[in-house]
């Protein structure tokens, strides 16, 4: 008996670990996708890489290629591909330094460019199975005479806008509906070829000072087919990609609080969440975070992959090189400012478990 009771403790045990477990192998993952198109992009255009490594501090595995370290560290939120030459001078021809602008460019915004095609990817992986895909088509309404109807809105009418943003797939129609202000939105749709505005009013609950919408009316569906496919993959993918836009919008018009960030704290804790509900949960979730990855590491912003290619666009406009001091004292308080953002984010996340 006291057998069962240890090995059933263990089940316990690891029954609350695992979905953490997973959560770290997904944020590893995912910053192994962007750390490999750096190096990659770096091997195609002769720059010398003397490390590649996923994670930060000791190493806990490490092995020397040819010329190149490969680690896999202890603290798995990062991880980095050291070039020769990225932040200081070298002799070396083969320094990233020492590379044209449109060379380190590339390799610059290759790291973001394989997250958003994993993200793409996943995305295809999460539709495939699907027979048919919902759109933004208003197939019909919950009972009749419901608000939004009475305010015009009818079955077969298309959305296409919301209080100004457009809306390519059914993803973009849930972020627009969400912590709406007021019971009206302003929507346009595409009725019987013809595009009319609308003032739609809805039914609203506000609970802990967020707006939730009672969306009254079904939405239509499509059949599979490749072309539907296809359309699908790719606007879900950019949909997904301006959720980062709209929230950094959203944050600065003050529809959402610091409170609704996350840190690497919360984001893990959220995948842990998710994994538990099965692979079907987890894919689409996966693809969210790579692609906001990819897409907020090329805004302009100082110590990004965005604020580096920047500069070197730049430098291929004025036709000569930034000065070194000048781009790294800049990247340097970026860094800083970056840093104690994400601090301040993970400690409300820790405050928010107990």
């Amino acid at each position: 008996m006291q057998v069962l009771s240890f090995f059933s403790k263990v089940g316990d045990i690891w029954g609350l670990i695992w979905p953490y477990l997973v959560a770290v192998l997904v944020f590893l993952f995912v910053i192994f996708i962007h750390e490999f198109g750096h190096f990659i992009a770096a091997k195609l255009n002769g720059v010398k890489v003397n490390e590649f490594a996923i994670g930060f501090g000791p190493a806990l595995f490490k092995k020397q290629g040819k010329e190149t370290l490969y680690a896999v560290r202890a603290v798995p939120f990062g991880g980095y591909c050291a070039m020769e030459g990225e932040d200081e001078t070298s002799e070396d021809n083969r320094a990233f330094c020492n590379k044209k602008a449109w060379q380190r460019l590339t390799i610059i915004v290759a790291g973001a460019f394989m997250n958003l095609v994993l993200g793409l990817i996943l995305v295809m992986l999460t539709l495939a199975p699907a027979d048919r895909y919902i759109t933004t088509t208003v197939y019909g309404f919950h009972e009749d005479n419901v608000m939004s109807q009475q305010s015009g809105l009818t079955a077969g009418d298309k959305i296409v806008e919301i209080n100004g943003r457009a809306i390519y797939s059914v993803n973009d129609l849930s972020y627009c509906l969400t912590n709406v202000k007021g019971d009206t939105l302003q929507m346009k749709v595409i009725r019987d070829g013809h595009k009319k505005n609308l003032d739609v009013k809805f039914n609203v609950e506000t609970m802990d000072g967020i707006n939730y919408v009672d969306i009254d009316f079904y939405l239509d569906t499509e059949d599979k087919t490749f072309g539907s496919f296809m359309r699908q993959s790719f606007t879900r993918t950019v949909s997904y990609g301006r959720v980062v836009w709209f929230s950094l919008i959203d944050l600065i018009t003050g529809k959402y609080g610091i409170s609704a960030m996350s840190g690497p704290v919360g984001v893990t804790a959220a995948i842990g969440t998710v994994a538990k509900r099965g692979l079907s949960d987890l894919l689409p979730m996966l693809a969210l975070i790579t692609i906001n990855l990819g897409v907020f590491n090329l805004l302009p912003v100082p110590a990004l992959d965005g604020g580096r290619a920047f500069f070197t666009v730049v430098e291929m406009i004025i036709r000569r090189p930034i000065p070194q001091r000048l781009e790294g004292a800049v990247h340097a308080v970026g860094l800083i400012l970056l840093l104690g953002l994400i601090a301040v984010i993970t400690v409300k996340d820790i405050i928010g478990f107990f």
